[in-house]
C-alpha cells in the first residue's frame, strides 16, 4: 500500500489535516532546516517492526542512521529488518534514553556492524545495558556524545536532526550525583528536517517534556510525528499535537503488548484532529520517503488506524 502527499511552503496561511490515503487536501510542512542545507536526493525513514520498542532507520543520500535499537528480546527482529533494508554499516546511532526497549539492540550493532558515532542524552544510568554499551564504545574507540536542545546533527545529503530536548539545564542537573532520573522525560527529542519535509522523533517523551519543549520556543511544526512512548496516554498532549500539527502519526509497539499501547485515549486525540495513524503492530514496518518536497508513506500490510 502506498500513499502520497504534497509538502507545501512553510509560508502557507492555512494548515489542513487530511488522510493521505484519500489523496485529499494539501498540508503545510515545517520550514527547511535553519542551517540552510538543501535536499540532495531522497531520504527514507523506516519505523521498524521490532515488537514492543523503538528503532527508526534513516537512510539519507550520504549516511545510514539508527534512532534507538529495539529491546533485548527483539534482537533477531532488528537483525532481520536491517538485512531487509540492506544495511551494511551504521554511520550514526542516536539513543533517546537508556530504557531496554530503546537500547537493547546495541550489542547487535557494535558486534555485527561498523558504527561511526553514537549520540545519547548525555546523562548517567545504572542500567547494565547502558554501562555495557558505554564500555564497548570505549573498547572500540567509538566516539559518544550527549545531545542537548539547540544541537544539530548533520545526517548527510542535506538532512539535519535538530535537537529540541533535553535542555542543557536538565542535563547538567542529571549529571549531579544523587539526582533522581525520569528517563522518559529525559529523552532525546528532535526534528529530522529535509528540505520542506520534517519528522518529529520523540523517544518516550511524556507530558512533562512536551511542555518543556513547547516552552523552549523552537520550531516544532512537523510533517509527520513519531508518537511518543509507543502511543501511550502519557504522551501526545493536545497542546503538543496542536503545535506540531502533523499530517500523520506513526506508532511503534508490539502486537498484544502488556501495556495496551497504543492507548485508546491517544487514538481519540489523533482522530479528533483528523490525523491518520499507522501502527507497526498492525501495519508492519512503516516506510516514509521524501525528496524534500513531497513524501510517501507505505506500510507492509493493513490500513491506517
Amino acid at each position: 500500500m502506498n500513499i502520497k502527499k504534497w509538502a507545501t511552503s512553510a509560508l502557507a496561511a492555512l494548515i489542513f489535516f487530511c488522510a493521505p490515503l484519500l489523496g485529499g487536501c494539501m498540508g503545510t510542512t515545517a520550514p527547511a532546516n535553519s542551517a540552510g542545507q538543501t535536499a540532495e536526493g531522497t531520504i527514507t525513514v523506516k519505523v521498524l517492526n521490532i515488537g514492543q520498542g523503538d528503532s527508526i532507520l534513516i537512510q539519507t543520500p550520504e549516511k545510514t542512521v539508527l534512532v534507538d535499537t529495539s529491546d533485548v528480546d527483539e534482537r533477531d527482529k532488528l537483525r532481520a529488518e536491517l538485512k531487509k533494508a540492506d544495511v551494511k554499516k551504521i554511520d550514526t546511532v542516536i539513543l533517546t534514553h537508556p530504557h531496554a526497549d530503546h537500547i537493547g539492540g546495541m550489542d547487535v550493532l557494535l558486534d555485527e556492524y561498523t558504527v561511526g558515532m553514537v549520540y545519547d542524552n548525555g546523562m548517567p544510568s545504572t542500567s547494565k545495558l547502558f554501562l555495557g554499551y558505554v564500555k564497548k564504545l570505549k573498547d572500540k574507540h567509538i566516539e559518544r556524545k550527549g545531545l542537548v536542545a539547540g544541537d544539530r546533527v548533520d545526517l548527510g545529503g542535506g538532512a539535519v536532526f535538530e535537537v529540541l530536548g533535553p535542555s542543557a539545564e536538565l542535563v547538567k542537573e542529571g549529571n549531579v550525583k544523587g539526582y533522581k532520573h525520569d528517563p522518559n522525560n529525559e529523552s532525546v527529542v528532535g526534528r529530522l528536517v529535509y528540505g520542506n519535509f520534517s519528522m518529529m522523533l520523540t523517544g518516550d517523551a511524556e507530558k512533562k517534556e512536551e511542555k518543556e519543549i513547547l516552552a523552549g520556543g523552537s520550531p516544532v511544526q512537523s510533517t509527520i510525528l513519531k508518537s511518543g512512548h509507543h502511543g501511550s496516554k502519557t504522551s501526545s498532549t493536545a497542546d503538543f499535537l496542536r503545535a506540531v500539527r502533523p499530517e500523520a502519526a506513526l506508532i511503534s509497539c508490539g502486537v498484544n503488548n502488556d501495556y495496551g499501547h497504543p492507548h485508546k485515549e491517544t487514538m481519540k486525540k489523533y482522530h479528533a484532529l483528523d490525523i491518520p495513524v499507522y501502527v507497526t503492530a498492525a501495519n508492519g514496518t512503516i516506510t516514509v520517503t521524501s525528496d524534500g518536497k513531497t513524501y510517501d508513506i507505505s506500510v507492509e500490510k493493513g490500513e491506517k488506524q
